[in-house]
């Protein structure tokens, strides 16, 4: 018998324990908590400290979340994501702006990258506050401006609204000008220049009367002296004052016209391409040259360009500013908080699984006053191996990060009946429509009881191992009978047999000697 004639006879449509990554998961997708429109079968499908993690969405909060590989800190990602979206679609005013915080591979290249590009874990060690903020920051400004350009994105958990340029158009100067800032110092696409003129074209943004005053002068300015001179010498009395007059006036006005042609061209490329690389050398995230920086940054105001305004030092005020502007963007757009989703730190290629390098990259955000802002929480969903880590700090480290107040979850455990219900619905998930109602234990024989099934889950711990032991039982039953034989239940020798070496896997790959 085959595993395809054991689904069919129990009107299976998909194999409900194929899957060992939510990203990649079809399953998942059914349940409805991975953006299908199909709604989730029940409180089954979610792990019970899900509402703890998701605190209140119209009071954002961060919550810290340490767990095993495989116990579903993805999944939980993408959950969180997902009821963010069903609270946005029912409060068009007052939602959340996700910012997905979960692929670091870019991130880190660059900062690798203006670290020297030599050990990779001193680069990692030189992490900061503020390379974090800026990451942050540039993920939701590209995602605002990509959508004030080419439209709202239905799919995203957070679009932005049909009239966002006519609300910024009506809302004044201020929020059009936080806007700006954040577009010139961290939009991350490849043409950010050209999306920056694209933007002050939409908002209706005129560059500093100053700036074009002396752009002109610089281009056009020279045919004024050349024009007095040529009346001068052409067409004035030759033995008469206004000669003389004239070309002193065409000598001044051409040394007018010199000062302002050095000025444009030389001195103010030469600052434009100062600040940027001040900018580059700062926000050590974005993937943007000196030039488009500093093209971008020339743009505003003169007063903008300042280092009380970019963020051109490595002071945390300016970017604490920053996010002061983003939210004040996104409040216009309909979003009175923020949230960021933090996972996957262990699997950039710079870190590989390296518990220090973990740490490297994570500890520089367990910052009080960066994780209690208003309005704004963080979602932090971290391996195992960090919450060791964090237990081995000092007082002093608690002190500043006062995880007491971060909505603690110090390993985020599975029970046998937990796993027993998310198999169930898994199932159930997966049935024909129009099926008859069956259940997990109705899968094997009547000697199994519900207490074997749970027992035998309670040793997997994490949903993924126990989806593991799920499809090998099928297997090794199937694999072991003929389809003549018609034995469409799991016999309790054969559940004993796979939970007994699926627990000796388990236990070989906690204590590091098995690779999965």
């Amino acid at each position: 018998m085959n595993l395809s004639q054991f689904f069919e006879h129990w009107q299976i449509v998909e194999n409900p324990f194929k899957g060992e990554e939510a990203r990649d998961d079809s399953v998942f997708a059914r349940l409805g908590i991975a953006g299908e429109e199909r709604p989730a079968t029940g409180p089954a499908a979610a792990h019970s400290d899900l509402e703890k993690i998701l605190g209140s969405l119209a009071r954002p909060a961060t919550s810290v979340v340490f767990g095993e590989k495989g116990s579903g800190k993805t999944a939980i990602r993408m959950q969180l994501a997902d009821q963010i979206r069903r609270y946005n679609a029912s409060n068009p005013e007052q939602g959340v702006w996700v910012i997905p915080y979960d692929d670091l591979n870019s991130l880190l290249d660059e900062v690798h990258e203006r670290a020297g590009g030599g050990d990779a874990a001193a680069s990692i060690k030189s992490m900061r506050l503020v390379d974090h903020i800026d990451g942050m920051v540039s993920i939701a400004t590209t995602a605002i401006v990509s959508q004030m350009i080419e439209g709202p994105a239905s799919q995203t958990p957070c679009p932005v609204p049909a009239d966002a340029v006519r609300r910024l158009r009506k809302a004044g100067p201020d929020v059009r000008r936080d806007l700006l800032i954040l577009q010139a110092a961290y939009d991350n696409a490849d043409q950010a220049v050209a999306r920056g003129r694209e933007l002050r074209r939409r908002l209706r943004a005129l560059p500093a009367w100053t700036r074009v005053a002396m752009t002109a002068a610089a281009w056009a300015g020279w045919m004024v002296p050349a024009l007095v001179a040529w009346y001068a010498f052409f067409r004035a009395p030759a033995d008469g004052t206004l000669r003389v007059v004239l070309q002193i006036l065409a000598a001044v006005l051409t040394v007018a016209w010199g000062a302002a042609a050095v000025r444009v061209f030389l001195m103010e490329r030469w600052r434009l391409a100062r600040l940027g690389r001040r900018l580059r050398r700062q926000v050590r995230v974005l993937r943007r040259s000196e030039r488009s920086l500093g093209e971008a940054a020339g743009r505003l105001a003169r007063e903008d360009q300042s280092v009380l305004v970019l963020p051109l030092t490595d002071s945390d005020e300016a970017r604490y500013a920053m996010l002061d502007r983003l939210k004040r963007v996104l409040k216009l757009l309909g979003y009175r908080g923020t949230i960021v989703l933090v996972d996957r730190v262990d699997e950039p290629t710079l870190i590989s699984g390296d518990p220090e390098r973990m740490r490297s990259l994570v500890w520089p955000m367990f910052n009080n006053k960066f994780l209690q802002q208003e309005s704004f929480g963080l979602k932090m969903l971290l391996p195992i191996e960090l919450r060791y880590a964090l237990f081995k700090e000092s007082s002093a480290f608690f002190q500043e990060a006062r995880l007491d107040k971060q909505n603690l979850i110090e390993r985020l455990s599975w029970t046998g009946a937990m796993l027993y219900d998310l198999c169930d619905a898994r199932l159930k998930a997966c049935r024909a429509p129009g099926a008859g109602p069956i259940s997990l234990i109705d899968l094997f024989e009547e000697d199994v009881t519900g207490r074997d099934l749970v027992d035998a889950l309670d040793q997997m711990h994490q949903p993924r191992d126990a989806f593991k032991l799920m499809y090998r039982c099928l297997s090794e039953h199937c694999s072991n009978v003929t389809a003549e034989q018609g034995q469409w239940r799991v016999p309790r020798l054969v559940l004993e047999h796979v939970r007994k070496q699926e627990a000796d896997r388990v236990q070989q790959l906690y204590r590091g000697i098995r690779p999965a």
